[in-house]
């Protein structure tokens, strides 16, 4: 999971200071609501030195971001945006950075969420080891042992390709490890 350093944040620079040769702007923790992120925007915006020159200070944009696993923010990403995708990743980590960036359903981020909460099956080392986990779980490896099958001739490895053909996808992980989801 996320430790504190790895929040996902956002740097909102005020416009105005910006195109008056200022840089000026805050770093904002994302994973908190949108209605919060924009009470620290119009926090930043009073504080601005465009206000000395004249200048209206009310526009803003998002210059930089970090913790967000690879996914990709606009400058105007509307807050509502940012807070779920920040609240997503905070709860889930990186698998669901992995899974959004991937798959994305519909328009809101909550229900790509509530996608990836029926999706994710886990981490793994690779496809077969999670081929092999999920015959152990149902029961399948002990039957076939019943049997009097030897494991050990069975080609795991073409159970796994035929599995994430249809059934299953996998994305890269941390460690040289996948994140493996379900196809819907």
């Amino acid at each position: 999971m996320l430790t504190l350093t790895d929040t996902p944040r956002i740097y909102v620079a005020c416009l105005a200071a910006y195109n008056n040769g200022f840089l000026h702007g805050a770093w904002i923790d994302a994973d908190q609501d949108a209605e919060d992120i924009r009470k620290e925007v119009r926090e930043m915006l009073k504080t601005s030195p465009a206000w000395k020159i004249g200048d209206i200070c009310e526009e803003w944009a998002i210059h930089d971001y970090e913790g967000f696993e690879g996914i990709r923010l606009s400058e105007w990403e509307p807050f509502e945006t940012v807070s779920a995708l920040a609240q997503a990743i905070a709860d889930h980590g990186p698998a669901f950075a992995a899974y959004y960036s991937t798959v994305t359903y519909g328009d809101r981020v909550a229900d790509t969420v509530a996608r990836f909460e029926e999706d994710y099956r886990g981490t793994y080392d690779s496809k077969k080891d999670f081929v092999m986990e999920m015959l152990d779980e149902c029961g399948t490896l002990d039957a076939w042992e019943a049997a009097g099958m030897n494991l050990g001739y069975i080609d795991f490895e073409a159970i796994a390709r035929d599995w994430f053909i249809n059934d299953y996808f996998a994305e890269p992980a941390p460690n040289y490890q996948i994140y493996v989801f379900a196809y819907q």
